[in-house]
């Protein structure tokens, strides 16, 4: 049992209390706003190129963007966009391809992807190399469905695949720890691991690095 000289006063444990939520939503507050500051200087910046993968897809006999269902915030589905990079009907093909390669099926059961993704087109794997594929999400940061830096957005289909309970706690990123860590070696259930070290070290600091480190894998080619 402790000792008064070893307990903290209320009022100082209280103000302890009410300093840290402050700089939480402190934190927030400003994340936000460079947010947006960051997604309009970026989508202007960027605004050539996207026209010029635009021009490739349909070149390429594709439909420019791709819209999917995802989770959001506290749990919010939201539409989230990206330049089409795979076929047609690319649900029922993986579905197809799956039933016909089993050592692909125990690959997507653990990781949620496929390294070797039949579905995907020859300018698609251009643009996941590069990452370009997911510009259009500027605009779901702008829109507040995302945030530039985040926990990737699942479907809603692998909420009961993911062991974790800080997702919902957090907007969504174009961008995040996952991401520039092992994205390619992890299981689908280890983003959850990711995603609490992330809301541990919630920090101005963090997200810097993790941006520094998104530019590094940009330019060394190293997406999917």
């Amino acid at each position: 049992m402790l000792s008064d000289q070893g307990r903290v006063p209320l009022e100082i444990s209280n103000t302890l209390v009410d300093t840290e939520q402050s700089k939480a939503r402190s934190y927030v507050v400003i994340k936000r706003v460079i947010d947006i500051l960051g997604a309009t200087a970026l989508g202007l910046f960027l605004l050539p190129l996207m026209a010029i993968i635009a021009i490739f897809i349909r070149l390429n006999g594709s439909t420019v963007f791709f819209c999917q269902k995802r989770l959001g915030r506290h749990g919010a589905e939201f539409r989230f966009w990206k330049f089409r990079t795979m076929v047609p009907d690319a649900e029922r093909a993986l579905a197809d391809y799956l039933a016909q390669h089993p050592e692909a099926k125990l690959e997507w059961d653990r990781t949620q992807k496929l390294r070797d993704d039949p579905r995907v087109t020859r300018i698609g794997r251009i643009l996941r190399k590069y990452s370009f594929d997911e510009l259009p999400q500027l605009y779901n940061v702008l829109m507040g469905d995302m945030s530039l830096i985040g926990p990737r957005p699942m479907f809603p289909q692998q909420r009961d695949l993911y062991p974790g309970v800080l997702y919902g706690n957090l907007r969504p990123g174009i961008t995040g720890l996952w991401q520039v860590k092992d994205r390619h070696a992890s299981a689908f259930a280890d983003r959850a691991r990711y995603d609490q070290l992330y809301a541990e070290k919630l920090s101005f600091r963090t997200d810097a690095w993790i941006m520094l480190c998104t530019i590094r894998v940009v330019f060394g080619g190293t997406g999917c």
